[in-house]
């Protein structure tokens, strides 16, 4: 089994706990929990080295992440999740089981994923706007990440899934470039 495999059996696993009616842990708790715990490992390479080395004990790794969970103030289910993957040697895959579990609860909670690429930075009321327009095209809740390609002249291009809307400048001139060829 690959490793996407094992991180999305992970993942879904998880995601089966949160979404639960009986759960008392949010979604999006659950992944911000996941998101500091990753932040802590990933700031320091003795913690992560101790969790990973095989010569460590399985229980002292799980106390140390005890006491880690005390200090962030993790929830018991994410804390266990974290056990689990240390009694696994799992924890090296924690950054890709927290993307992937990300993409199932947004499936799971109808959301659809939009990559925004605009010139520079959107404002709030632009975020908005776009956001309104993108659930009204997809008939979905929309989830944005953005990022900056001054390339791109102006405007923004949303991708979901496989599908790209380019409201671009370079995308319309583009665009009118094969109009003037193909008539030419």
């Amino acid at each position: 089994m690959t490793l996407s495999a094992v991180a999305a059996r992970y993942a879904n696993a998880l995601a089966d706990v949160v979404t639960a009616n009986t759960s008392t842990l949010s979604a999006e708790q659950a992944v911000a929990e996941l998101r500091v715990f990753e932040s802590t490992l990933r700031e320091s390479a003795e913690l992560e080295t101790a969790l990973v080395t095989p010569a460590v004990p399985a229980a002292r790794k799980r106390a140390v992440v005890g006491r880690i969970g005390d200090v962030l103030q993790l929830s018991r289910v994410i804390r266990n999740f974290l056990f689990v993957l240390i009694d696994h040697r799992r924890i090296t895959s924690l950054p890709e089981i927290i993307a992937l579990f990300e993409e199932v609860l947004d499936a799971r909670l109808g959301y659809a994923r939009a990559e925004v690429i605009s010139a520079a930075e959107l404002n709030d009321a632009e975020r908005r706007t776009l956001n309104t327009r993108l659930e009204q095209l997809t008939g979905k809740r929309i989830r944005m990440r953005f990022a900056i390609d001054p390339a791109l002249i102006g405007g923004a291009v949303a991708r979901i899934g496989s599908t790209v809307y380019d409201g671009s400048v370079r995308g319309q001139l583009a665009t009118l470039e094969r109009r003037l060829t193909a008539e030419a």
